[in-house]
């Protein structure tokens, strides 16, 4: 660090004033003071790019890891349940019987069959009928005759609407 006292500010000071001259100073003291925030503001933005970077490598390391964290998770998961089907295979074919294939000539596995197509349609045709029910927007009289609400309006709306006048209907002294 550069040690510069008071002493050695005043003499640079003189100096300043004796070689730039008394009409220039205010403006080069200016500049030098907006060139030395100029340099302060590259070097914090240069340290802040810096700090950003090392951040952000130790953010992908942070990435790789849990992707490999899960991708053994996902190999271990995966074996287990291709163990667990071969087993349940297994268990499946040496019930039947020794040959290896089940009574009806698919290979043991009956629950990977794909559905019966005319089933797939009879369900996608109840999908339909279900979404257009929810959708379709129900006719004025409908409501109208059912009781549902067609125009809903605020609870302070409504006691404005209902309330009677001060002097309708009522008495105003006690007797």
């Amino acid at each position: 660090m550069i040690d510069i006292g008071l002493t050695k500010l005043a003499l640079i000071g003189v100096v300043a004033l004796v070689v730039i001259g008394p009409e220039r100073l205010p403006k080069v003291a200016r500049m030098a003071g907006t060139l030395f925030g100029r340099a302060q503001r590259y070097i914090n933005d240069v340290k802040s790019e810096v700090s950003r970077e090392m951040e952000l490598d130790d953010l992908r390391k942070m990435q790789k890891d849990v992707q490999d964290a899960a991708s053994d998770v996902s190999n271990s998961i995966h074996k287990s349940m291709s163990d667990t089907e071969s087993s349940i295979n297994d268990a499946w074919n040496g019930s039947e019987g020794s040959s290896g294939e089940s009574g009806d000539g698919s290979s043991g596995s009956s629950w990977k069959r794909s559905p019966d197509p005319s089933l797939l349609t009879i369900k996608a045709k109840a999908f339909r009928r279900k979404k257009l029910a929810r959708t379709t927007g129900v006719p004025a009289w409908y409501k109208h005759q059912s009781g549902h609400r067609t125009r809903v309006i605020s609870a302070s709306a409504r006691v404005a609407k209902y309330r009677r006048p001060v002097g309708v209907g009522k008495s105003a002294g006690f007797f």
